[in-house]
């Protein structure tokens, strides 16, 4: 469970249209605030993720090779195959774009950013958590989830492992609120070159990192489903 939990917390701390949603959030008036605003609403949504399974479990991983326990496991897979399934759709229209000219492979981009950048344009202090909550990765909390239904709630470990699945996937968001705190003018440049550098790359950063967590996922998944 703990290793399963901290690769999720990575990848969703990697993960670029949040990061980019918080970027535009933080860089706008009142941006610490807003920035604030949007982080407590990230952790107050995995946090109630975590508390919902915990208290459908009581705290108590099913036993191993029990009806309940398979049935997490399969869920596991079938989320590990959708993000592989996302991934490789993803990979595959980025090609297809890129063959279809530089003009058109300029025009998606484009779009994309200006969906974004019109909801961040709008958010208040009051809209950044719903809009936190708007751009979590489902599909990756989803697989936190079936991880969590493993946590044993009489070992500290556990709960080292749930603490630390928050703070993880957290940080990227932490760590630029805490610059605009403490370098207000110096993290304005910095998350500028940064959300240039995701317009410019996020496409393919999605496709990596789908890929890269459902093939860990599917293959845990049907080791521990056959083992």
């Amino acid at each position: 469970m703990v290793l399963d939990l901290l690769i999720i917390g990575l990848v969703i701390t990697l993960y670029p249209l949040p990061t980019l949603a918080f970027v535009l959030v933080v860089s706008a008036p009142q941006g610490v605030w807003k920035g604030l605003a949007f982080i407590l609403g990230w952790l107050a949504c995995l946090i109630a993720v975590i508390a919902a399974v915990l208290l459908l479990t009581d705290g108590q991983p099913p036993p191993p090779r029990s009806p309940p326990s398979t049935a997490v496991l399969a869920v596991k897979l079938l989320l590990g195959l959708g993000l592989i399934v996302y991934g490789e759709r993803k990979r595959r229209r980025r090609r297809h774009t890129s063959a279809a000219g530089a003009g058109a492979a300029r025009a998606k981009p484009a779009a994309s950013k200006s969906s974004i950048t019109s909801r961040t344009d709008q958010a208040t202090i009051w809209s950044a958590p719903l809009l936190a909550v708007l751009l979590q990765p489902w599909g990756m909390v989803g697989l936190a989830a079936t991880t969590v239904v493993e946590a044993d709630l009489s070992q500290s470990e556990s709960f080292l492992a749930l603490l630390g699945f928050c703070i993880l996937a957290t940080a990227t968001l932490l760590a630029m609120e805490l610059y605009m705190v403490f370098a207000p003018e110096r993290a304005h440049l910095a998350l500028a070159n940064l959300r240039d550098w995701l317009d410019r790359h996020k496409e393919p950063a999605i496709v990596v990192s789908c890929l890269a967590l459902g093939l860990w996922i599917v293959a845990r998944s049907l080791y521990e489903l056959t083992s």
